[in-house]
């Protein structure tokens, strides 16, 4: 069933097993106030289970362009057109998220985005590979990010 992210009233629903919840509610709501304030985009999530077709597209990305597999179990996923771009979040129970960002004209911006909610660590898989910068959040509290530019065809 879908869930509607309100990030005026943070709530853990659909996050309560992961150790950072409290953090990782935080992040998604963080998304939903960008995308709600850029956009007029409502942003809703459905259990991972539900969104496979999400979680599968997500997971590709990640193998064919940089052999990524994430070894925490997802949570929450979705997907939406907005503004140009095929979005794609999952939210792992780590507190990781991943986006993908999919332009849709020719030689649109297309990229994966790491968030790493308060209070996790890098996860094995990403620590070698990227280095994280760290933005404040009165939602999320301090996020530590990063990204990587998609070059194949999805």
């Amino acid at each position: 069933m879908p869930y509607v992210v309100d990030f005026e009233n943070v709530s853990t629903i659909g996050l309560e097993s992961s150790p950072v919840a409290e953090a990782l509610a935080g992040l998604r709501a963080n998304e939903a106030r960008y995308y709600k304030n850029k956009y007029g985009h409502v942003f809703t999530v459905e259990g991972a289970d539900e969104e496979t077709g999400t979680v599968a597209y997500v997971s590709r990305v990640l193998k064919e362009e940089r052999g990524i597999v994430i070894s925490s179990r997802p949570l929450e996923a979705t997907s939406f057109e907005v503004g140009g771009l095929r979005m794609a979040y999952v939210f792992y129970e780590s507190g990781l998220s991943i986006n993908v960002m999919y332009g849709l004209a020719d030689g649109g911006k297309r990229a994966v985005g790491f968030k790493l909610s308060e209070g996790m660590e890098i996860p094995e898989e990403l620590a070698s590979r990227f280095k994280f910068a760290r933005q404040k959040s009165k939602l999320a509290g301090v996020i530590r990010g990063s990204f990587f530019v998609i070059k194949g065809e999805y």
